[in-house]
Order: structure tokens, then sequence, then C-alpha cells
């Protein structure tokens, strides 16, 4: 696979990424959802990162973002930024 292939598909992967990043899906999140009704709703985190029973994940980059807290399998807390 070339290279520009890969970047294509990549970027492919990161607008489909984008585009379950706004106001109506992040409204939809609720305290107390499972990791995997999150991920229905959101696709694959970005990035994850935990310890002892806390996880936090993150869709998106730095500029738009929403962001989820667990405790164990369960919504905590959720925050979002540049949502549409």
């Amino acid at each position: 696979m070339s290279l520009r292939t890969v970047a294509l598909l990549t970027c492919c992967l990161v607008l489909a990424a984008c585009n379950k990043l706004n106001q109506e899906n992040y409204s939809k999140l609720k305290t107390g959802m499972t990791k995997a009704e999150v991920e229905m709703l959101l696709g694959s985190p970005t990035e994850c990162a935990g310890a002892v029973g806390f996880s936090s994940c993150t869709w998106g980059d730095q500029n738009t973002f929403i962001s989820v807290q667990y405790a164990g399998d369960k919504v905590l807390i959720f925050s979002g930024k540049g949502l549409k």
C-alpha cells in the first residue's frame, strides 16, 4: 500500500469520526451509560487511559472533542468542545 493510499484512508477515518462529534450526539450522552453504549453512539475513541477502575476516553482532537470519564464500565462525567 502506498503512502498516499494510507494518508487518504487515515483522512477518511478521521472525517468519519468527526461526523459523529456533534451537539446532537453529545446531548444523547447520559451518566450511567456503558462504554459499549457510548462507543455505539460515537464510534471508537481516539485515545483512552486509566488506572484502578477509572478511565478516560477522548474522541476527536484538541479543537473538537468529546471526553468521557468512566468509573468501571459506566459514564461518570463527560465534556465536549467545538461541537456543532
